[in-house]
């Protein structure tokens, strides 16, 4: 496994803010909002001048068997693919009840109640993502999640997050903001 690999996602303001994402719709899911961006970078510094910085660490994955991990290797695509022109950065912080919840308990809710990596299997590989931990950082959020998909695969996404939304898992989200975004340029 590669070593933990720290992402810091920068927030700017502006019509000449830096990134090579610019930001279309801006809100919260629950709780409270994040200050309003026009664009947004990713990557292992923070841009000059961001507004607001979130950072995450992409590491072992904790929910996932190996079987999961396997199937989810055999078909999800890279980042950065050059048709996948639409983004999401999802931005989750769950509520302590979820966080005294035993692993066990937890995967129980996350796959077996909620079936969320069964769900999200499905949106691959049209739909590339990647899962950020935030909590051991100290972050105001326990998870970034950032997807990437194609303009004609924007549906498959968007049923993909209401599904999720509606899941037992969902239950225990005390707050989300959720970021649409169209590469720059």
């Amino acid at each position: 496994m590669p070593p933990p690999l720290l992402v810091h996602f920068s927030g700017s303001q502006g019509a000449a803010a830096p990134g090579s994402w610019r930001v279309f719709a801006m809100s919260p899911v629950c709780g409270d909002p994040l200050p309003p961006v026009t664009a947004i970078s990713h990557g292992p510094a923070v841009a000059p001048g961001a507004t607001w910085t979130l950072k995450g660490v992409v590491s072992n994955p904790r929910y996932a068997t190996a079987s999961e991990m396997k199937t989810l290797g055999g078909v999800q695509q890279g980042l950065g693919r050059g048709e996948a022109r639409c983004a999401a950065l999802i931005p989750i912080r769950k509520s302590e009840a979820w966080w005294t919840l035993a692993q066990d308990e937890r995967r129980a809710i996350f796959e077996e109640q909620s079936r969320h990596t069964a769900r999200s299997l499905r949106t691959l590989p049209a739909v590339a993502r990647r899962l950020h931990h935030s909590r051991d950082l100290g972050e105001p959020f326990d998870f970034l999640t950032w997807f990437e998909f194609a303009p004609e695969h924007k549906s498959m996404f968007e049923d993909l997050v209401a599904e999720l939304r509606q899941t037992p898992e969902w239950s225990f989200v005390e707050r989300e903001v959720d970021i649409r975004l169209k590469r720059a340029g």
